[in-house]
C-alpha cells in the first residue's frame, strides 16, 4: 500500500511539472485527483457483512483479500494537491531577470550589428568553448558595466548589475580564460531572439532556461586579476589536465572524442563535423559522459573489489561516483546514473535487493525536486526513457531472442529497448530516423566499452603522472579510429538519416500509450506486433498523405536574401541557399521538419553577391536532382565548382543559365529578368511573384522608365526601395525584411492597399492555394492562446 501510494504521488509531481506547458494545468491535475478519490471511495465502501454461524463462530464475508492494495482516497487527494503545487513550484524556479539584471540596460532593438560599445566586468563561470563560427564562448556573471562613447571617453559612469551573460569573443581573446577569472569585456550587448523559422533553434529560450537574458558580442578582454597567479582550485583544473594529456598523443578529433567520453562535453571542443556525423547516425550519446560510463565505472570497481569488505566496496564506489559526477559537471544523465548507482551501493551494504523501476521513479522525483527545470532538458528526458526501456523492455526482448547466445541477445536487446522508448520523442522534436542506428550501436558497443575503460584508466594516470596518462591514451588510437571510420562509413550511405517530419503531440501520446499497454497488459504483450504496426502507421501514413497532397509556398526569414521552398505534392523546389549559416540553421531544419529527403529542383540567384555559400551546407546533407545556376560567373567560380563536384557525387544535374532563360520546375515557372540586381520572376499557379535585389535609386528610375519591372501579385524587395517598387508593381502582397521603415513611407504605401509583411518581424511566411498568407510568429501565438 505504501509503495503504491508513493508511486502515485511521485507520478503526480512529475505530471504536474509536465503539464505546465498547458495554462491552468495544475488545476487539471487537482481535478483528476479529486475524481479518482471519489471513484476509489465508492469502491472501498464495505459491502454489507454477511454473517453465518458455523460451529458457534461468526464468519464475515467482505471485500477480496487484495483490498489493501487499493490506494486510499486521501492518497489521490494528496497527489492532486502535489501536482498543483508542482506547477507553482516550477513557475517559482523559472529564471526571470532581476531588478538590476544587465538585460534591462540593453537598448530596445539593439543587436550585435550595432556599434554601441559597453565594458562589462564580471566573473567567468565556465570553461571557454569553440563555436561553429570559430569564436570563443563562455558564461559570465556580470557585476558592473560602463557605456562607451568612443575609444577614449566613457559616459554614464559605472553601474552595478547582475545576471548571467552569454559571451562570444575572438578565439585568441578567450585563450587562457578559466572559471573564476575576473575580467572586463568590451563589446556589444544584445537581447537574444526567439526562433522565427519552423524547426530553427530557439536561442532566446536556450539562454532563458540557463538564467541568461542578454548576450555580449565581445571584441576585447582584459583580465582584472592577472597578478593573482595562484588560481583557485576547481574540478576544471583536473578536467583540463586530463584533456591535455589525452589530446597530446591522439590529436584531433580522436583526443577530444576520448576526453568527452571520460569527463563529459563541458570544456571539450569536439570538431563540429564529428559532432554532426555522430548525431546523424545515432551515436550522439557517445559524444559525452552518460549513464553508460557511470555504470561501467561502478561495475569495474565492484568487480575488482569482490573479495573486499562490503564497507570498503561501498566507500570506493561512492568516491568514484562523486569524482566522476564532479568532473562531468553534473549533467542530468550522469546525475541520474550516480543516484541509482549510489542506491545500488547502499543495497549492497545492507544486503538488500533494489527494485529498479521504483528506484528510477524515485530518482526522477528527487532530481526534479532539486531542479524542476530539468523536466524540459532533452538529456534528462532521453536518459530516463532509455533507462526505463532497459528495465522493462530489454528483458522481454532478450527472452524472445532466447535462441541466440545470451551475450549476443543482450547486445541486441539493450539498444533496441532504448530506441523503442526514445524514438517517439526524437520524432516529435526532430522528425528524423537514424536508419542504421540499431545496427551501428550493436557493432560499436564493444569498441565504446574498450575506449571508455581505457579512457578512465588514462584519466586516472593523467592526474598522477600526465606522461603515463598520455601513453595509455595513445594505445587507444586504433579503437577510436575504427569507431570514427565505422561512423563515417554509415554516414556516407545515402539516406542514413531519414526524415519523416515531426509528429504531433497527439501522435506522441498515442504511441507512448501503445508502448505502455504492451508493457502492462498481457493481451497486448502477446500482440506486440500489432501495436508496432499501429505505431508505424501513426507515423508514416499521415506523413505520406501530407507529402502527396500538400501544395505550399514558404518564404523563410533569411536575412537579406529571399529563400523560398515550394512543396508541390512531394516535389520540392528550393530557390536560393542564402549565405553561410543559412543553409545549416534555417533551410535544413525546416526541410527536416517537413519530412523532405530530396530536393528536386534548386535555383541559385545570388541576391547578396556572396557566392551562395549556403548551398554547400545543403548539398552536404540532401541530394539535389537538378541544380539551375543563375549566379554562375567568374567571381563565383570557386563556389560553382564546389557545387558541381558535390552534385556529381550524388548524380545530380547542373546547368548554368543566363538572363531570359526560363525554368519549368513542376507547376512553377521562373525567369531571370536582370542579372546584376538581380530580378527574378516566378509564376506559381495563378500568382505571379517578383523578387528584386538591391537597386540604386538611379538604376531603379531607369528600369521603371523602360518598363523592365513588370506588375506582379506578390513582391519581395529590400526595405530601401520599398516605396518606389510598391508604387510601380502595385502588388497585392509585399514582403520585405526589416520593419524599421520611415512611418511616412508606410503611410504612403497604405494608400495602395497592399498587405505588408516583414520576415524580420513576422518570421516565415507561408501561402497555400485559396488561402491567405500566414506568418510563423502569428501562427505560434495562435497555438499558444488556443491552449
Amino acid at each position: 500500500m505504501v509503495q503504491v501510494s508513493g508511486v502515485i504521488i511521485c507520478l503526480a509531481y512529475i505530471l504536474g511539472l509536465l503539464f505546465t506547458a498547458i495554462p491552468g494545468s495544475g488545476l487539471w491535475i487537482l481535478g483528476i485527483g479529486v475524481i479518482a478519490a471519489i471513484i476509489f471511495r465508492k469502491r472501498l465502501i464495505p459491502r454489507k457483512t454477511q454473517q453465518t454461524k458455523a460451529k458457534g463462530q461468526i464468519q464475515s464475508k467482505s471485500l477480496p483479500a487484495n483490498r489493501h492494495l487499493l490506494p486510499h482516497p486521501r492518497v489521490w487527494l494528496i497527489a492532486g494537491f502535489i501536482g498543483l503545487l508542482a506547477s507553482f513550484y516550477l513557475q517559482s524556479r523559472t529564471p526571470t531577470p532581476g531588478a538590476n539584471d544587465i538585460s534591462k540596460y540593453v537598448l530596445t532593438g539593439n543587436n550585435s550589428n550595432q556599434e554601441q560599445l559597453y565594458i562589462v566586468r564580471g566573473t567567468v563561470s565556465s570553461t571557454p568553448k569553440l563555436t561553429r563560427a570559430s569564436k570563443g564562448q563562455f558564461w559570465m556573471e556580470a557585476k558592473q558595466f560602463d557605456e562607451v562613447k568612443d575609444q577614449d571617453d566613457k559616459i554614464g559612469g559605472s553601474k552595478g548589475v547582475s545576471g548571467n551573460l552569454y559571451v562570444t569573443v575572438p578565439l585568441l581573446q578567450a585563450t587562457g580564460l578559466y572559471p573564476g577569472a575576473e575580467i572586463g569585456v568590451t563589446g556589444v550587448l544584445y537581447k537574444p531572439k526567439s526562433a522565427i523559422n519552423p524547426g530553427a533553434f530557439d536561442f532566446q529560450n536556450y539562454l532563458n532556461q540557463r538564467g541568461a537574458f542578454a548576450g555580449l558580442s565581445g571584441r576585447q578582454i582584459n583580465i582584472l586579476n592577472e597578478d593573482n597567479k595562484d588560481r583557485k582550485w576547481g574540478w576544471w583544473k583536473l578536467r583540463e589536465t586530463i584533456i591535455r594529456a589525452q589530446v597530446s598523443p591522439l590529436g584531433i578529433p580522436s583526443g577530444p572524442l576520448l576526453s568527452a567520453m571520460v569527463v563529459g562535453s563541458k570544456g571539450v571542443d569536439i570538431p563540429y563535423d564529428v559532432r554532426d556525423l555522430f548525431i546523424k547516425v545515432g551515436l550522439s550519446h557517445v559524444l559525452s559522459a552518460s549513464g553508460f560510463q557511470t555504470s561501467l565505472i561502478l561495475a569495474v570497481i565492484l568487480s575488482l573489489t569482490q573479495r573486499a569488505k562490503r564497507g570498503t566496496r561501498f566507500t570506493l564506489g561512492t568516491i568514484a561516483l562523486i569524482i566522476f559526477v564532479s568532473l562531468t559537471g553534473f549533467d542530468p544523465p550522469v546525475v541520474r546514473a550516480t543516484i541509482m548507482g549510489f542506491a545500488a551501493l547502499i543495497a549492497l551494504l545492507l544486503k538488500r535487493t533494489v527494485k529498479q523501476l521504483s528506484l528510477l521513479l524515485l530518482t526522477a522525483t528527487l532530481m526534479l525536486i532539486l531542479n524542476p527545470l530539468w523536466i524540459w532538458d532533452l538529456g534528462f528526458q532521453l536518459s530516463f526513457l532509455s533507462t526505463l526501456g532497459l528495465i522493462v523492455t530489454a528483458p522481454a526482448i532478450t527472452k524472445r531472442l532466447g535462441w541466440l547466445p545470451l551475450a549476443i541477445a543482450a547486445l541486441i536487446a539493450v539498444p533496441l529497448a532504448a530506441m523503442i522508448w526514445t524514438l517517439p520523442l526524437q520524432l516529435y522534436l526532430f522528425g528524423t530516423i537514424p536508419v542504421y542506428c540499431l545496427l551501428l550501436n550493436i557493432i560499436t558497443a564493444p569498441l565504446i566499452s574498450i575506449i571508455s575503460l581505457g579512457g578512465f584508466l588514462s584519466a586516472l594516470f593523467s592526474v598522477i603522472l600526465p606522461s603515463a596518462g598520455s601513453y595509455l591514451a595513445g594505445l587507444l588510437y586504433q579503437p577510436i579510429n575504427w569507431l570514427l571510420n565505422i561512423a563515417q562509413f554509415f554516414g556516407n550511405i545515402q539516406f542514413s538519416s531519414f526524415s519523416v517530419g515531426t509528429i504531433s503531440l497527439l501522435q506522441l501520446i498515442t504511441i507512448y500509450t501503445l508502448i505502455i499497454l504492451v508493457w502492462f497488459i498481457r493481451w497486448w504483450q502477446r500482440r506486440w506486433w500489432f501495436a508496432c504496426g499501429v505505431a508505424l502507421a501513426l507515423v508514416f501514413i499521415p506523413a505520406w498523405h501530407s507529402t502527396n497532397t500538400l501544395f505550399q509556398v514558404t518564404m523563410l526569414a533569411a536575412n537579406g536574401e529571399p529563400v523560398i521552398v515550394i512543396q508541390d505534392k512531394g516535389k520540392i523546389t528550393l530557390i536560393n541557399g542564402g549565405d553561410e549559416g543559412t543553409g545549416r540553421f534555417t533551410i535544413l531544419p525546416f526541410l527536416q521538419q517537413q519530412g523532405v529527403n530530396q530536393i528536386d529542383w534548386a535555383v541559385a540567384s545570388d541576391f547578396q553577391d556572396n557566392g551562395s555559400n549556403g548551398w554547400l551546407e545543403i548539398l552536404l546533407r540532401l541530394p539535389v536532382r537538378a541544380f539551375y545556376d543563375y549566379s554562375a560567373n567568374s567571381e563565383n567560380a570557386l563556389a560553382s565548382s564546389a557545387i558541381q563536384k558535390k552534385l556529381q557525387q550524388n548524380q545530380g544535374a547542373y546547368q548554368a543559365l543566363g538572363v531570359g532563360q526560363s525554368i519549368n520546375a513542376g507547376t512553377v515557372a521562373l525567369q531571370l529578368l536582370n542579372e546584376e540586381l538581380p530580378i527574378l520572376q516566378m509564376q506559381i499557379q495563378d500568382k505571379s511573384w517578383l523578387l528584386v535585389g538591391n537597386l540604386k535609386p538611379t538604376e531603379l528610375k531607369n528600369l521603371i522608365k523602360t518598363g523592365a519591372i513588370p506588375r506582379s501579385q506578390v513582391l519581395w524587395c529590400p526595405p530601401q526601395i520599398l516605396k518606389e517598387l510598391v508604387s510601380t508593381v502595385q502588388p497585392e502582397v509585399t514582403i520585405t525584411t526589416s520593419a524599421d521603415i520611415d512611418p511616412n513611407i508606410l503611410s504612403e504605401i497604405s494608400d495602395i492597399k497592399t498587405q505588408l509583411l516583414f520576415t524580420g518581424r513576422d518570421g516565415t511566411i507561408q501561402w497555400k492555394p485559396n488561402g491567405q498568407f500566414e506568418t510563423f510568429i502569428q501562427t505560434m501565438e495562435n497555438k499558444t492562446s488556443a491552449l
